[in-house]
Parts: structure tokens; sequence; C-alpha cells
């Protein structure tokens, strides 16, 4: 046995106070809360991010929660809300309890989100609320008080915290912590997690699926059109236009199929999220783009009976590939809501393709009418045949 000094004593009181100052601050901080008028709550939680508390106490009998939200460090310009998703985790499709200050004291309302650009309109939630009411609870702290009926005991949970516009709920910040606070809640056994980083996972996979269809169905698909109408009036450029026309399409395809399994991908993942119109466009191109594909393997040969008839499906087809993808890149930057400049970017893209297309749509039928014009003159065109080729697949009269 070793010999017992006085140092023993010393250094076990040392532990225990060192073990006792640990514990303290690993303590929930929600648990010394007072509420003003003395509410009493079975369960609280810290919630891991934006100065957020959760308090509940569930009924088994009647199958409802008495909820307290706390907020604190705001200003007098944010708005605070805190959501159950019955059917996703994330924000689209949380029905929530929304707080903010104004001139004439508190607003406290719920509001079914169904959009990424929301304003938090008051509107009714998909499961039972009573009892909404707000509150300040000392300097720059605020709390959400009511009674809800749970689609579950175990749901998603979403916390946010933004900033007025107007004297109205405006958007929130798109990174750090706003795009961490979501979870799960069990009012059951009071537990509560934190997927913060499966919130970020979800925005760099609509990132990708934005990107990549941005510069496939937007960029490249356009281009490749471009290049095909314009290049092939040059016969210097024949048959180099072709195979430009060919690369620059089918490299869109490729890239615009990685996106369109991307977005099949977040779909699945998100079974309570639907975005009708932006999900039917993509399905639709991601057909008549293989259409496209099938008929350049079947395509006639310039002499042949039938070649008009296919010049006018691949250009209907083209075209029309082009507009819907447009159209459903806009939906996907409503849906995805992006910061300004990445909007901005791709509407100068598309001026630029426009002012280049004036520009060449211009020259080359100065060209055409120039070909036209010399071979009215020596009665030929440059085949030796009546008529003239206006570099637009038009068709020749052969010598009688």
């Amino acid at each position: 046995m070793g010999k017992i000094t006085l140092k023993t004593p010393l250094l076990l009181l040392s532990f225990l106070l060192i073990s006792h100052f640990f514990s303290t601050i690993s303590a929930q901080l929600c648990k010394s809360h007072t509420f003003p008028n003395n509410d009493k709550f079975a369960t609280c939680n810290d919630l891991p991010v934006l100065n957020s508390y959760l308090y509940w106490t569930y009924e088994p009998s009647t199958q409802t929660a008495k909820i307290a939200f706390r907020v604190t460090g705001l200003t007098s310009t944010n708005w605070i809300a805190w959501a159950l998703n019955p059917k996703s985790s994330g924000m689209i499709g949380a029905q929530a309890l929304v707080a903010y200050s104004n001139a004439t004291g508190i607003a406290a309302y719920t509001s079914a989100v169904s959009s990424a650009s929301t304003t938090l309109t008051p509107s009714a939630l998909s499961f039972p609320v009573t009892g909404v009411s707000a509150a300040m609870a000392g300097k720059g702290e605020m709390v959400i008080f009511a009674t809800v009926k749970p689609p579950s005991t175990k749901v998603n949970q979403v916390w946010q915290v933004g900033s007025l516009t107007g004297g109205a709920p405006a958007g929130h910040p798109l990174s750090g912590d706003n795009f961490k606070s979501i979870g799960s809640i069990d009012f059951l056994s009071g537990q509560t997690t934190s997927s913060g980083s499966g919130a970020s996972s979800r925005l760099r996979k609509k990132n990708v699926h934005g990107v990549l269809n941005a510069v496939s169905w937007g960029i490249l698909m356009p281009l490749g059109a471009i290049i095909a109408r314009y290049m092939r009036v040059f016969k210097s450029a024949d048959p180099a236009w072709f195979y430009l026309h060919v690369a620059c399409q089918f490299s869109a395809y490729v890239i615009g199929v990685a996106g369109w399994g991307t977005g099949l991908k977040l779909g699945s993942q998100s079974p309570g999220i639907v975005y009708h119109s932006h999900r039917n466009i993509g399905i639709t191109l991601f057909c008549f783009a293989t259409l496209q594909v099938f008929a350049l393997l079947l395509r006639p040969k310039k002499e042949h009976k039938h070649r008009l008839y296919w010049n006018i499906y691949h250009h209907s087809i083209g075209y029309a590939v082009i507009i819907l993808s447009i159209i459903n890149i806009f939906k996907g930057f409503d849906i995805l809501d992006p910061r300004k400049k990445w909007k901005d970017t791709y509407i100068g893209i598309l001026v630029a393709l426009a002012f280049i297309a004036v520009i060449l749509e211009v020259f080359t039928w100065i060209v055409v009418l120039k070909r036209k014009n010399n071979s009215e003159k020596h009665g030929r065109n440059a085949h030796g045949e009546i008529g003239y080729n206006n570099g637009y697949a038009s068709r020749t009269q052969p010598v009688v």
C-alpha cells in the first residue's frame, strides 16, 4: 500500500472541483431559464445553432405538445420561426410558427411553407395548432408559445432566424448556421437530433444539379444550334461545322443527363417536396433530347427523299429543347434561390448568345442573297443546277 499524504485529499478535491466545473458547462442552458409567466415544461433542449432553445410538455392522452420556442441575441428587425415537417427534412413542406416585433406589438401566427421563395404569409397548418402567441422575454430575446398536435411523436423540425423588410419577414441567409438549423424531435423520449451536415449536403447536390443543367441544356445546347445554323453557310467550314455541332450537342446531352440524374436523386431523397412543372419539363427535355440522339443515328443522306421530313423533325425538336431548357433553368433559379449574381450571369450569357445569333443571322443572309444574285446572273448555281442553295438545306432543281 502506498503512503497516504496530505496531497492525496487535495488532489481528490481538485479533481471533484474540475469535474463539477465541466459538468456545469455541459449542462443544458435551457434548464436555467425561467419564463416571465412562470410556465413550466417537462423537457427542454438547447438547439445547436442560432441561439435557440425548445421547451415542451407532451400529453400522450391527447397527443398534444405544449411548446415554447425561445431565441436570444435578436435585434428589433429579426423574425423567428420554428416548424415541424411531416414529409421531409428541409424547409419545403414545413409547418411553421412565426413571430416578429412590429409597431403594434408582436405578431405571432402559423405559416405553411410551400416554396423556397416563401415570405411566410399567414396560412393554416396541416395539423391542429392552438394558442399561438409570442412575447419578449428580455433584451434581444423572443419566445413563441403554442399547443400543437404533431402528426407523429417523432418528426422532423426546422428553425430559423431572418430579417424583416418593409415590416414583414424576408429571406434568411443561405449559408452558415441558417443551413444547419434542421433536425428531428422525439416528443416522447425528449430527444432532439441535428442534421445540419445533411442540409449542407443537400444544398451541394442542388447546386451541382443546377450547374450541370445550366451548362448543358442552357448554354451548350443553344451554342450547338448556333454552330449548325450559321457555320454551314460557309463552304470552307464543311464538314467541320457538322462535327462541332455533334460534339457540342452530344456533350450537352451527356452533362444534361448527369444533371437530370441528380435531380431524380434529390427528388427520391425528399418525397414530400414536389416541383410539378420543373420536374415535368425536365422529364420532357430528357425524352426530347434522347429522341434527338436516336435521330442522329437514323439521319438519311442529303439526297434521300425523306431527308426534308427529317430536317423538319430535327429542327422542331431541337428548338423545342432549347426553349424548354431556358424556361426550366429559370424555374430552377426560383426554387434554389441562389445569390442574384448567378441568375444575372446566366441572363448575361443568354443575351450574348442572342446578340451573336442576330449578328450572324444578318451576315449569313447577306452571304446567301449575294450568292443568289450571282447564280441568277449566271443562270446556274455552283452545282451546275438552276436555283441556289442558301445553306439551310433548301432543295435545288436539276437541269431539265
